[in-house]
């Protein structure tokens, strides 16, 4: 039987996708862990609440990309960094339901998600994405100085 688990591991990009039980990172408590209803709802209250969210992971460096280029037009965004929330794993469960799409960072702009970093940056590029922002609520549109605030 151990045999066959190793082998069946063997054909599949990570033991987790077989043995979720082995899983790494964010662990939390069943009785304190959000189910995914109510990530989904998180993720929402989020991109609701502010013209600018970018789900992140503080090593990714397309994370990073990311908030470079909104440190660079000036745009204050919110950053919620998975990898030191207690449901990150639960949050990126329900970006990739919500999005399409399991990678990071996931950002948003007014509401809807517009990629990743090389998506960002290539909207930067083009000229598109200070138009986006823009569209927002005053509060939120470039002010001058960026901001990473991070969420919890």
């Amino acid at each position: 039987m151990l045999v066959l688990m190793l082998m069946i591991s063997l054909h599949v990009s990570s033991a987790c996708e077989v043995f979720p039980f082995l899983r790494m990172g964010n662990s939390t408590s069943s009785a304190t862990a959000r189910s995914s209803p109510a990530c989904v709802q998180y993720v929402q209250e989020m991109v609701t609440q502010n013209c600018v969210v970018i789900f992140s992971k503080s090593t990714c460096p397309f994370c990073k990309m990311a908030k470079n280029v909104f440190n660079e037009i000036g745009a204050n965004y919110k950053v919620i960094e998975l990898d030191e929330h207690n449901d990150g794993r639960r949050l990126q469960e329900a970006l990739a339901h919500m999005t399409g799409a399991r990678t990071v960072p996931r950002v948003f702009v007014n509401g809807n998600c517009i990629g990743g970093g090389s998506d960002t940056k290539r909207l930067h590029q083009e000229g598109k994405l200070l138009p986006l922002i823009e569209q927002c609520a005053p509060c939120c549109a470039a002010s001058g100085e960026g901001s990473g605030a991070a969420a919890k």
